[in-house]
């Protein structure tokens, strides 16, 4: 089980803050789509990702293979240019 984050160690400026949803059909790779997000900030591994199925934390989501409850993570943005050193 993974240890709850203290949530004042996740609050950034708001102009870094984005919120998204993934939406679409069973077997669209919303799970996949999560696993590769989450492995752009190294929490899992790049090779890992769509396997490991990392929000899927209920037994019975793992076992299934299917995503029954809907899950929250906080994951570091920053703007490309910015990575690259491009001032905007």
């Amino acid at each position: 089980m993974r240890a709850a984050s203290n949530s004042a160690s996740c609050t950034w400026p708001q102009e870094h803050v984005r919120n998204i949803c993934i939406l679409a059909h069973v077997d669209h790779g919303k799970t996949t789509c999560a696993d590769n997000l989450i492995s752009t900030n190294g929490i899992i591994s790049r090779q890992s990702a769509g396997k490991i199925r990392y929000l899927d934390s209920r037994e019975d989501e793992q076992e299934r293979q299917i995503t029954m409850k809907s899950s929250a993570i906080a994951l570091r943005w920053r703007k490309q240019a910015a990575a690259e050193g491009i001032e905007r």
